[in-house]
């Protein structure tokens, strides 16, 4: 539990208790009419009463916050962003990931399955969330993005798979050396490829994913936001979550 919860609670609980004080109060201001038994079960229905209560519209107002931001996030474009699948599907999976962490690795066969159990009606959009305690992602990222450059959308895809396939993750998962190396491997140009990477060009286009995620309400990966191309509402689902989770919201938009 975090913090700022901590202190949520420790507040709502002060304020139950102050409430009952001068409930006890007023109870002994007027003639009793039940046992000092029963008063107490009174107190304490009204104090948990109080308390679900607070704890339900804080709830609520979370739910609202995250749907506020979600309202920033950014279309799915055909042309611009990483898309696996049918490019006008009704609903877009946009996962924000970062290359080396565990959970995007363990997530990226059950968003494939999410794809292929759908049959169109469902693509899947990749774009960058890199974690700057992942000392690799970053540039594993831009090499994705030559990849893309150099060999199109497909390739982008399959340089994409392999890094996950290999990675062993938490940092330094897939050597920066390799880079170049799988490149050559996928059949790119690896002389334009190295002088791509070694460029940096893509670096901004990693930090704007990052920030129009962070605007959406992502903070974490993989950052997952299941939208309604068509009707824009949107659902975030932070986590590798299991297949069963992502279906149940799909079918419900």
């Amino acid at each position: 539990m975090s913090k700022n919860n901590n202190v949520l609670i420790y507040v709502i609980i002060s304020s139950a208790l102050i409430m009952a004080i001068g409930f006890v109060v007023a109870a002994n201001q007027i003639k009793p009419t039940m046992s000092d038994e029963e008063l107490g079960k009174k107190i304490d229905q009204g104090i948990e009463k109080y308390i679900q209560k607070q704890m339900q519209a804080q709830e609520a107002q979370r739910n609202q916050a995250e749907q506020d931001q979600l309202g920033n996030v950014k279309p799915v474009s055909k042309t611009n962003d990483h898309i696996f699948g049918n490019k006008d599907a009704d609903i877009s999976l946009i996962e924000y990931s970062d290359f080396e962490c565990p959970f995007c690795k363990t997530f990226h066969p059950i968003a494939k399955q999410i794809i292929d159990n759908y049959g169109g009606k469902v693509n899947w959009v990749y774009r960058h969330y890199p974690l700057g305690f992942h000392q690799n992602a970053r540039k594993e990222a831009e090499a994705s993005e030559c990849a893309n450059e150099l060999g199109g959308n497909d390739k982008f895809w399959e340089y994409t798979n392999k890094i996950y396939e290999r990675t062993t993750s938490n940092g330094t998962g897939f050597a920066l050396d390799q880079l170049v190396p799988l490149a050559k491997e996928l059949g790119l140009n690896e002389e334009k490829f190295k002088a791509c990477l070694d460029s940096g060009k893509y670096a901004d286009h990693i930090q704007q994913d990052m920030s129009e995620g962070s605007a959406a309400g992502v903070s974490g990966t993989p950052g997952n936001i299941v939208i309604n191309n068509k009707t824009g509402k949107a659902v975030l689902k932070s986590g590798a979550l299991p297949f069963e989770t992502f279906k149940a919201i799909i079918d419900q938009l």
